[in-house]
């Protein structure tokens, strides 16, 4: 299919327009790419184990382990996901990134091609 323009006006889009596609392909990009990273982050710098001991404080597998487990909702002992589900969360957020920035492209094409 060959979309053909009148004039080059005919393929301007907004500003606006242009601003909201960069921003929403930016954000989602960005999360795909540092999103598990940074949750991972998070759970180090404010979670707990379940034995009560803060994440930040814990080392190598010990750490990993308790904040994967803290993404997952808790320690499945403590009635939480466990591992298992913080596993998937951490699975899960680049997905839900590029699903986003995917969307932003979406729309960009949408708003390009709209008459």
């Amino acid at each position: 299919m060959v979309c053909k323009f009148a004039n080059v006006n005919d393929i301007q889009m907004k500003k606006s327009e242009t601003i909201k596609t960069a921003a929403t392909i930016g954000t989602g990009t960005g999360i795909a790419l540092g999103g598990s990273s940074a949750a991972m982050g998070l759970a180090t710098a404010v979670g707990t184990a379940s034995t009560g001991t803060a994440i930040s404080s814990l080392s190598g597998a010990a750490a990993t382990s308790a904040a994967t487990a803290w993404l997952g909702g808790g320690a499945l002992a403590a009635g939480g996901g466990g591992v298992a589900a913080g596993t998937a969360v951490l699975a899960a957020i680049p997905v839900v990134g590029a699903g986003i920035a995917v969307a932003g492209a979406i729309y960009g094409a949408y708003q390009f091609f709209k008459k």
